[in-house]
C-alpha cells in the first residue's frame, strides 16, 4: 500500500490549483482511497460467485445481508428499494470511521465537509422520496394534525426538517474528530500501550456512530413514505 504521506503529497499538489485547506485535502484524498479500497473489496467478492459462498464472498454476504435484514426491520418491506443507498452509506461511514485507527491515517469523517456531504444526501433523498411517493400531497406532511394551526406547524416542521443536515453532520463528526484528537494526544504522550484502550473504544465509536446514522436515515426516509395525517 502507498505510504499516506507519499499519498497526501500527491493528492495536495494536485488539488493546490483549487485552494483547498490542508485539513480538507486530507479528507479528499482519504474518501477516494477508501472508495477505491470499496471498489476493490467489491470485486474480489463478486469476481467468482458460488452457490456455497466462501472467503470474501462470505464476508460480504454476511455484512450486506445484515444491514438489508435491519433495513426490512425498520424500515419494511417498502425500504427494500432504498437498501442500495443505506448500505453505501453504512458502509462508507463505517469504513471512514475505522481507516482513522491506522496510525499515520485521517479519518474522513473527522471532517464536517465529509459528514455535511453524507447528511445532505439523507436530507435530499428524503424529500425527493417524499415527493415522489405523495406528490403535491407531500406537503401535508408539513401541516399538523390540526387545519388551523398549519401555518404555525409549517414553519415548525421546516425547522424541524433543516436541523436534520446539521445534527446529522455535526454528531458523526463531533464524535469522530474528538476521538481523533485524543488518539493524537495519547500518541503524543505515550505512543506504545497507553493508547490501545482508547483505540479499542474507537472500533466501538466507529460501528456505533455508523448504526446510528443508518438508523437516522432510514428513519427519516419511512417517515416521508408515510401517509401525513
Amino acid at each position: 500500500m502507498v505510504h499516506p504521506l507519499l499519498f497526501l503529497q500527491f493528492f495536495r499538489k494536485f488539488l493546490e490549483p483549487l485552494h483547498i485547506s490542508e485539513a480538507g485535502a486530507d479528507a479528499i484524498a482519504y474518501t477516494w482511497l477508501i472508495l477505491a479500497m470499496l471498489l476493490i473489496l467489491s470485486l474480489l467478492a463478486t469476481k467468482s460467485l458460488a452457490a456455497v459462498p466462501a472467503g470474501m464472498q462470505n464476508f460480504m454476504e454476511v455484512v450486506v445481508g445484515g444491514i438489508e435484514n435491519m433495513v426490512e426491520e425498520t424500515m419494511g418491506e417498502k425500504g427494500r428499494p432504498y437498501f442500495p443507498l443505506i448500505a453505501t452509506l453504512a458502509l462508507f461511514i463505517l469504513v471512514s470511521n475505522l481507516i482513522g485507527l491506522v496510525p499515520g491515517f485521517f479519518p474522513p469523517t473527522a471532517n464536517l465537509n465529509t459528514t455535511a456531504a453524507c447528511a445532505v444526501i439523507v436530507f435530499l433523498s428524503t424529500h425527493v422520496v417524499g415527493v415522489k411517493k405523495h406528490g403535491f400531497h407531500y406537503l401535508k406532511h408539513f401541516m399538523g394534525p390540526i387545519w388551523w394551526l398549519a401555518p404555525l406547524m409549517f414553519f415548525i416542521e421546516v425547522i424541524g426538517h433543516l436541523s436534520r443536515p446539521l445534527s446529522l453532520s455535526l454528531r458523526l463528526f463531533g464524535n469522530m474528530n474528538g476521538h481523533e484528537l485524543v488518539l493524537m494526544i495519547f500518541f503524543a504522550l505515550a505512543p506504545f500501550l497507553v493508547p490501545l484502550p482508547m483505540m479499542l473504544m474507537g472500533v466501538l465509536v466507529s460501528f456505533i456512530q455508523a448504526f446510528v446514522f443508518m438508523l437516522l436515515a432510514m428513519i427519516y426516509i419511512q417517515g416521508s413514505l408515510e401517509e401525513a395525517h
